[in-house]
């Protein structure tokens, strides 16, 4: 390959003709004079075409917000409403997202374009009611148009200025070509646990003309039913579960649009293959387990992340522009599409609650007294005993102080140890109460836990007995069998 020395053309070099000075000066120092001046524009320009870079990136995110307020004011009915409530939700809840500058006191985007709208506003306030809507549209688009050609003309000034700034070749513009070091990009993050990944379909190339909507599938006119959405087996053992990062966005707040975006945008393994399958198993798990605020929450952020998806590879910013925007249009049919997705997430929960086995069948501890006469009750310590530790009365008379210590304190200990629900329930002090939790554990944990309430006391009954009832029914059934032969 034949090597191509024109990058050298314009190498300046400075030799002895270019000196003119006084004859005692030296040229070595009038030389290096001449490079630190060269130095010096190169940097002066640097710093220039930064600052336009920097103007045309801050271009870029306000036009498309002030595009998307101009197109949802002159839609929208009750426009001039729509456009105090925004100035107003500038002014009480802006966002804090801003230019990545080091400069002071830079203002965010939101104050920028509320800046505007205030200038607009102040020229049209002062006409009659039913005027100011248009006039507001008319200011909009000359800043949109002022913008627009701002930008252009910023555009044209970096290219000449990047020209300008490689006419000169610097040691910082040498590089030798073998020593560029490769760095390999950061692989994409794994789907998540149990995902169901389809398989990519093979496709041909086609012209079409797609018009880009908030929610595509219910522009469609095959649009799949919500029930769609909540295709998982309830009873599966491996159902798509959270990854710790979306365990957190779980958590994100009810159309918390600015912290979802911010979560996104510092955790993109969040948009991950299986992310909205395993929200929605999560759901549906705290859904059943009466956790309905978390449940929404899931149900919430799954469809986040299907909209994104569905809004096409600028999703995200799309999606995100359109909420933190203020779009009435685009908000309401994400908000009925939260609540309609879980309200049947909740009547799938109640449906699969009823199939499941009877509860009744299921092998289990319950305290029940050896006669109708007896009764069983609990005596629930209300902490460790005093240090000043008096016993008082005559049957106490044989009793040792240190015994009775160390009794009370086990007791304490005991009571201590069990779960929060078996303690709430000994609290309540009723036998129903306490059967139900007992009724929900494991048959060996309950019977530790039965001898447990026997051994410190905090268990008493009349007659002394427990009968276990466990299999009662199917021993009935056998007897029956037996006499009827």
């Amino acid at each position: 390959m034949p090597l191509n020395y024109s990058k050298w053309d314009q190498l300046e070099l400075s030799d002895d003709s270019d000196i003119e000075g006084h004859p005692n000066v030296d040229k070595r120092s009038l030389i290096r004079w001449k490079q630190r001046s060269i130095h010096e524009q190169r940097e002066t320009r640097k710093m220039k075409i930064s600052a336009i870079s920097a103007e045309i990136s801050c271009n870029g995110v306000l036009a498309p917000r002030l595009h998307g307020i101009r197109t949802t004011l002159g839609g929208a009915d009750g426009g001039l409403k729509y456009f105090q409530q925004l100035v107003e939700r500038l002014q009480t809840d802006p966002s804090p997202e801003a230019p990545p500058t080091n400069a002071k006191d830079q203002p965010t985007y939101d104050a920028m374009v509320l800046s505007l709208l205030l200038q607009i506003w102040d020229g049209a306030k002062s006409l009659p009611a039913d005027e100011q809507e248009a006039a507001i549209l008319s200011g909009l688009d000359k800043h949109i148009t002022q913008l627009s050609e701002h930008t252009k003309q910023m555009e044209k000034d970096l290219v000449v200025e990047e020209k300008e700034q490689r006419k000169h070749i610097t040691s910082e513009d040498i590089h030798e070509g073998f020593e560029s070091k490769y760095i390999p990009p950061k692989p994409a993050p794994a789907p998540v646990k149990n995902a169901k990944i389809d398989a990519p379909k093979k496709t041909t190339t086609t012209k079409t003309t797609e018009i880009e909507v908030l929610n595509p599938a219910a522009s469609s006119s095959k649009a799949p039913s919500q029930s769609a959405t909540l295709e998982f087996d309830e009873e599966a053992e491996e159902l798509p579960e959270l990854t710790p990062s979306l365990e957190r966005f779980s958590r994100l707040p009810l159309w918390g649009y600015e912290q979802s975006f911010k979560f996104i945008q510092a955790n993109p393994d969040v948009i991950i293959p299986g992310a909205t399958d395993a929200l929605l198993v999560a759901a549906f798990r705290a859904e059943s387990a009466d956790q309905s605020k978390y449940a929404k929450q899931c149900v919430h952020q799954s469809l986040l992340l299907q909209y994104c998806d569905k809004l096409g590879r600028d999703g995200v910013r799309l999606f995100f522009l359109k909420m933190t925007a203020g779009d009435q249009r685009a908000i309401t049919i994400f908000v009925k599409d939260v609540e309609d997705t879980y309200s049947h997430l909740k009547t799938r929960a109640k449906v699969a609650a009823a199939e499941s086995p009877n509860e009744e069948h299921k092998e289990q501890i319950q305290l029940v007294p050896e006669n109708p006469s007896a009764s069983i009750s609990f005596n629930v310590p209300d902490g460790p005993p005093p240090e000043d530790l008096r016993l008082e009365g005559p049957e106490t008379k044989d009793l040792d102080v240190e015994e009775v210590r160390q009794a009370l304190q086990m007791r304490w200990d005991v009571f201590q140890g069990f779960p929060e629900d078996l303690k709430a329930a000994l609290k309540i002090g009723t036998l129903e109460e306490v059967n139900k939790v007992l009724g929900s554990m494991e048959v060996s944990v309950a019977e530790d836990v039965v001898g447990k309430l026997d051994m410190a006391g905090i268990m008493s009954f009349v007659s002394g007995g427990i009968r276990d009832e466990t299999g009662i029914d199917e021993d009935e059934d056998e007897k029956t069998g037996e006499n009827a032969e």
